[in-house]
């Protein structure tokens, strides 16, 4: 279980993950993120452009956890390859524990397709530095060839994961039981409401119609989802452990 977080100050991120380390197994530091607001705040992708900042935060938050834990950055490439490379140089020195690609530019959105032939030249570069690659990773058969391709030791996926949460299980569709799991969970745990709506909404993109589903964003509670679930199946009511 690794936690992510945006920060630009080594202190702060220190902190932060000395405070959640009781419950997960590290960290990872977000320079990836495009949007305009976190580059605006010197969040995500501003960060890729300050190397000796992204080392010092690496530093604070390892020194914060002990030997234990893992800390890690997640980046997107430059258009010069060779910054990208100087950059994963200069974490690697300071000891951290693995690195995320996002094959694409700050600038790239996802309509842009990955630059894995570039990843495949920076991972070429840490043949001894644990390196995930991110994006269009939807299917297995995707990360797979991902790997093939840039030869990192695995893959990251966001997007496709909401819509899809088992699908490192293997899962090509969302199944019924990861939807009935994931309302277990949330009411055994007290989840928002606005973030039980938000991702099964997402899990039944692909088994619903945008009709269908604008019912379901209607529901004003736990309750109401259930039952708007139970009238397209009978839900098995799961008893997660305590």
């Amino acid at each position: 279980m690794i936690a992510q977080f945006a920060s630009n100050d080594p202190i702060e991120f220190a902190r932060a993950a000395k405070l959640i380390s009781p419950w997960v197994n590290g960290v990872d530091l977000n320079c990836g993120c495009p949007q305009s607001w976190a580059i605006k705040e010197g969040l995500g992708c501003h960060l890729i452009m300050d190397a000796d900042k992204v080392a010092a935060m690496v530093v604070a938050a390892k020194q914060a956890l002990g030997p234990t834990k893992s800390v890690s950055v997640k980046i997107r490439i430059h258009k010069n390859i060779d910054e990208t490379i100087a950059f994963v140089k200069k974490v690697q020195a300071v000891g951290v524990d693995f690195v995320t690609v996002h094959a694409r530019l700050r600038s790239q959105r996802s309509s842009t397709p990955p630059d894995l032939a570039a990843l495949k030249v920076i991972k070429s570069h840490f043949p001894d530095l644990p390196m995930l690659a991110n994006g269009d990773v939807n299917t297995v058969a995707d990360a797979e060839r991902t790997v093939e391709i840039t030869g990192v030791e695995g893959v990251m996926t966001a997007r496709e994961l909401l819509i899809n949460p088992a699908l490192f299980a293997g899962f090509d569709s969302t199944p019924r039981d990861a939807v009935e799991k994931f309302v277990a969970y949330a009411a055994a745990t007290g989840l928002r409401f606005e973030l039980v709506q938000h991702h099964v909404n997402e899990m039944l993109t692909k088994m619903t119609t945008k009709k269908e589903r604008r019912a379901l964003m209607n529901a004003r509670d736990l309750v109401e989802v259930i039952d708007w679930l139970d009238t397209r199946w009978e839900v098995q009511k799961y008893r997660i452990p305590s």
